[in-house]
């Protein structure tokens, strides 16, 4: 049994790898997309210093408050630009000096030291580490500070020829912190599995910090320390692929966050280069050193300077050897070249004979355009007539409504002529407005009718340019009073005096309508009424 097991997994080996590789390439495919898109994220940062700074700008604010703002410039440079970080941090202590209160000096001069250690100024950070008295330091001050000589020890050790003695200080610090750190938290995690990868455990760290990678969904910032740990794990496990996966995540997080101060993206160059990517190293290496720069970070750009001339160096020799195949490619084109030519002289013949079909067929396409451009102007006469049909109908329903004005009109005098004489009874009859009101009722009956004939979808069509909930519901063949003025509209009818004599309504009930059927539109005011005009055009 056991051997079957170990059969099955050399054979599931092969098609690990080739996963592996196919999630790498993926990867770096899209970190070489963002590292074109760095500029983007540089911006978003920008926007967000900009906000913070416009805010020291305000006048008359306290000392507690340019303390905070600054507290979260030194937040957006300290990874941005050390530079920048040192002087907003150095105003915070100033700040905190002025204001005597010991947390806050405290707070300013470790996130002080924090950035010496970053930038390579070790003897300023050792000198302002000394300075601060450790017995007032709050519990997350003396993690802080606990982690500022972890870091200041480690990074010391770097090129230092008593190397063993100050990482030898820096495990002691590590030992102080496991016991203050939280046991849940993640630099608890990192913590502990630095302990068992220097024992050599490396199968329980990597478990560790698995188990806690797998609970980042998101492209935090802890999500990119987790993953240059485990990529820094894989490295000394001597697994190149999974180091190229977990430093390209790191990467990847870094850009998305605009961190200039990151060592993922020099690793990931170095790991790249050792499996002959050369192009995919030289990109990296190339962000990383416009990172370092960019940042001012000392021994980021110390490091990066010990492997970019190795990869500039090997990516200059490709770029060469691949000029030079160009070169031979060329030759090789220049020799097919030859033959085409000869190829053409026998094409050519052929070439006339198309040369001939082509002018027949442009004369028959000229005949085509002819007859394309008549059938324009045919359907441009057709066009002009329904306008003028339109402008009949308008017409037509205009002097049915000054017919019932004449007859007002003349009711109105006979009533005026039977008071003169005392005719009681045909003074009553007389002002009887009955006959009106017939009149109008069969004309907007008749109107209604003549229009949704013409234009049968206009109240569909109409409510398409409403809100849902607004939109009108007459019965079979009839128009509200609303949609009877726009239907007005359409037919070109557009004063609103006109239409009141039209329908027989006032000026002002006329524009309190239109308004009020504007507001409900779901395209803008302006437009509603051209929209309106267009109902039944194609």
């Amino acid at each position: 049994m056991k051997y079957k097991s170990l059969i099955i997994t050399l054979l599931l080996l092969p098609y690990c790898a080739l996963a592996q590789m196919a999630q790498n390439q993926t990867l770096i495919h899209n970190l070489t997309a963002l590292i074109k898109q760095k500029d983007n994220y540089t911006q978003q940062k920008k926007r967000k210093i900009k906000e913070a700074i416009d805010l020291l700008r305000v006048p008359n604010a306290s000392a507690e408050q340019r303390y905070a703002i600054n507290q979260r410039l030194f937040d957006e440079f300290k990874t941005y630009i050390s530079d920048s970080a040192v002087y907003y941090v150095k105003e915070n202590i100033r700040i905190a000096e002025e204001l005597q209160k010991t947390d806050l000096q405290n707070d300013s001069r470790l996130s002080l030291a924090s950035l010496y250690i970053i930038s390579g100024n070790y003897l300023d950070a050792a000198d302002l580490l000394r300075a601060i008295d450790k017995e007032q330091l709050q519990k997350p001050q003396l993690i802080q500070y606990y982690n500022c000589y972890l870091n200041l020890y480690n990074n010391y050790a770097f090129n230092n020829p008593d190397a063993k003695t100050y990482i030898a200080k820096s495990n002691a610090y590590r030992d102080l912190l496991l016991n203050l750190v939280d046991k849940n938290s993640t630099h608890y995690i990192l913590l502990y599995a630095g302990v068992l990868t220097d024992a050599g455990r490396y199968d329980e760290a990597e478990k560790l910090l698995l188990d806690r990678f797998a609970l980042m969904h998101t492209d935090e910032h802890e999500k990119a320390v987790l993953g240059y740990v485990l990529g820094t794990l894989y490295k000394k496990k001597k697994n190149v692929p999974k180091q190229i996966e977990y430093f390209a995540i790191s990467a990847s997080c870094d850009i998305k966050d605009a961190i200039k101060e990151n060592a993922s993206m020099l690793e990931l160059a170095s790991a790249l280069f050792q499996l002959g990517e050369v192009e995919n190293a030289y990109t990296c290496i190339k962000s990383a050193m416009e990172d370092a720069t960019f940042c001012n970070a000392q021994l980021r750009s110390d490091e990066v300077m010990k492997i970019f001339p190795i990869i500039e160096k090997a990516y200059q020799e490709r770029i060469h050897s691949q000029n030079t195949k160009l070169r031979n490619a060329l030759l090789l084109v220049g020799l097919f070249a030859v033959f085409l030519i000869i190829a053409v002289v026998l094409v050519t013949r052929q070439m006339k004979r198309i040369a001939k079909i082509r002018k027949e067929l442009y004369h028959k396409n000229r005949d085509l355009e002819q007859l394309n451009e008549h059938l324009r102007e045919v359907v441009t006469q057709l066009n002009e007539s329904n306008e003028v049909k339109e402008a009949y109908i308008g017409e037509f329903f205009n002097l049915c409504s000054v017919y019932i004005s004449k007859l007002e009109k003349y009711q109105k005098m006979l009533v005026k002529k039977a008071k003169d004489r005392n005719w009681d009874e045909l003074n009553k009859v007389l002002r009887s407005t009955e006959m009106i009101e017939q009149e109008l009722k069969e004309f907007y009956k008749l109107f209604d009718d003549i229009f949704l004939h013409l234009f049968p979808h206009f109240i569909t069509e109409f409510n398409a340019l409403l809100a849902e909930d607004e939109r009108f519901a007459p019965k079979p063949h009839e128009m509200t009073p609303e949609l009877r003025i726009f239907a007005l509209i359409r037919l070109g009818i557009t004063d609103s005096s006109k239409i009141a004599t039209f329908l027989h309504y006032s000026t002002n009930t006329i524009y309190n309508y239109r308004t009020r059927v504007r507001n409900k539109a779901i395209v803008p005011r302006e437009t509603f009424e051209e929209k309106v005009m267009k109902i039944g055009k194609k």
